[in-house]
């Protein structure tokens, strides 16, 4: 059911991580076919880190899980969108969604406040 995905030369597809309650953008992704397939079969999210070259199963340092509620293909089958549960935060830098900021004016400013001071959850 996955071959016939249009991954990219690496391999890869991005994948928009959507909450599946409120409908807000949690975060955009890539997987390969192996965390595509971890996914639909743990019904947590896996993805490939492309700065990293590391496979990953998201909250796996943080414990901020995504509950796998929906899996969709667009159109051109080169795109997924996985609706999810969302415990604590998508985002790395504290905030619910890694959408955080918003162009207003020419500039980036903040718009959400953090759930979570990075520091407390990942400890290097």
């Amino acid at each position: 059911m996955f071959d016939d995905l249009k991954y990219d030369a690496d391999g890869l597809i991005p994948a928009v991580i959507q909450d599946d309650e409120n409908g807000e953008v949690l975060m955009v992704a890539y997987m390969n076919r192996d965390s595509l397939a971890s996914t639909v079969k743990t019904g947590k999210t896996h993805f490939w880190s492309r700065s990293r070259k590391k496979y990953w199963l998201k909250g796996e340092s943080s414990g901020h899980t995504q509950e796998v509620r929906a899996v969709f293909i667009d159109c051109d089958k080169d795109c997924l969108l996985i609706r999810v549960r969302q415990h604590v935060a998508a985002c790395h830098e504290g905030y619910r969604s890694c959408f955080f900021r918003r162009l207003e004016n020419g500039t980036w400013n903040v718009i959400a406040e953090k759930i979570f001071e990075e520091g407390d959850v990942y400890k290097t």
